[in-house]
């Protein structure tokens, strides 16, 4: 089976490092045309001119999620432009912190940064993927929707917000030939996981390697995801193959989780 996205355009958020660049690279590999969108436009024009077609076939949109009005703007201005047929919609995540002893205003802006900017995003794009017949919405968003992760408690709460949205809008969005799928990666190798550990070494006094090694004794498959490992499954999902499946939350864990 070849997956191939020849002629479909597709925007892929948080591209400039970690699981957004590789999502990138998968999906300009399998054809897309992509815009690149993240905070820092001279990182994404470095991932761009990196991938298939370089910055001749792609572009990039430098855009900050927390800002609900200047992303409408800029997903308004994407659409414009043509029909966006994938849309990947992938955010760093909060800090971490006990659910306790987070401030209303945390919770706040975290809503606003994943929630709201993935509203009106999909807003912006759903009618050129209407009009074409064809769409997917993908959020990379945690295992947390399915077992809350000590620690994180802001990051457990509006993960789960956003599955939930997903999967409410699958059921709106699939008669037009709109899937909308999560993907939930398990401990993965990038800038984020190691700036977790980071961070809770420094609030207990501990080491970031003790917290690295209790993560790894929990993954049957014993180490962490690589940033590809949950492109791939991205690329399937964007594919015209999955346009049966779904409203689903897919873990990329290596077996972590004990839930079904």
């Amino acid at each position: 089976m070849e997956l191939s996205l020849d002629g479909y355009r597709a925007v892929v958020c948080g591209a400039s490092k970690g699981i957004g660049r590789a999502i990138a690279s998968v999906l300009a590999e399998m054809g897309a045309q992509l815009t690149l969108v993240a905070r820092d436009a001279k990182a994404l024009g470095s991932v761009a001119a990196k991938l298939p077609g370089g910055t001749d076939r792609h572009s990039v949109c430098a855009v900050d999620f927390s800002d609900t009005e200047a992303v409408a703007a800029a997903f308004a201005a994407m659409a414009g432009e043509g029909p966006v047929h994938v849309f990947v919609n992938n955010t760093g995540g909060p800090a971490g912190g006990t659910a306790y002893d987070a401030g209303p205003q945390e919770y706040a802006d975290a809503f606003r940064q994943h929630l709201l900017a993935a509203q009106v995003a999909a807003q912006a794009l759903v009618p050129g993927m209407r009009k074409a017949g064809y769409g997917r919405i993908i959020n990379i968003i945690s295992t947390s929707v399915k077992e809350p992760i000590p620690n994180l408690g802001v990051s457990n709460t509006i993960r789960a917000a956003v599955a939930s949205w997903a999967k409410t809008l699958s059921r709106e969005l699939a008669p037009y030939g709109i899937t909308v799928n999560n993907v939930l990666p398990g401990f993965t190798n990038t800038e984020r996981l190691a700036y977790l550990f980071r961070q809770r070494a420094e609030k207990t006094g501990g080491k970031a390697e003790e917290f690295e090694r209790a993560a790894l004794a929990l993954i049957p498959a014993g180490r962490f995801a690589r940033p590809e490992e949950i492109a791939w499954a991205v690329g399937f999902l964007a594919s015209p193959q999955a346009a049966y499946v779904s409203g689903i939350n897919l873990p990329v864990d290596g077996g972590r989780m004990a839930s079904l």
